[in-house]
């Protein structure tokens, strides 16, 4: 154990031990990481639930091809962003230049350890030394 949490104990019938808050692995077994899976939901999420033309954070919120699939444009990472659906129904199947309309961000593939960030929520403070999140 490496810190622990002094507010909390684990007891038995007659020891009390430290909470753990931070542990020490002494073996550990090298596990590929997962490919965050493109779907509606994590280019959302990777948008910060925001529309990358207007900015509006008010649902419902769609999923927008920068170059329409009706032009050859493919589902992937680099090619999708979040929209409000009066932003998409304005761009329609144009590109974004062509309708005037300009991205706040350019999309890219997320790493994996955004969604992990995203998913812990509020991180202790203890913990930060031994993250690499900030």
């Amino acid at each position: 154990m490496v810190e622990h949490r002094s507010a909390y104990a684990i007891r038995s019938v007659r020891e009390v031990f430290p909470f753990p808050s931070v542990i020490r692995l002494s073996a550990y077994l090298r596990m590929p990481f997962k490919k965050v899976e493109l779907s509606r939901k994590n280019v959302i999420r990777r948008d910060g639930f925001k529309c990358q033309y207007c900015g509006e954070h008010r649902p419902p919120l769609t999923v927008d091809h920068i170059i329409p699939r009706s032009r050859g444009g493919a589902d992937q990472w680099e090619n999708l962003v979040c929209a409000c659906v009066r932003c998409n129904n304005r761009k329609g199947s144009r590109t974004p230049e062509e309708a005037g309309m300009k991205l706040l961000s350019i999309p890219r593939k997320p790493h994996h350890v955004l969604f992990i960030k995203h998913y812990a929520g509020k991180v202790d403070d203890a913990w930060r030394p031994y993250l690499f999140m900030d």
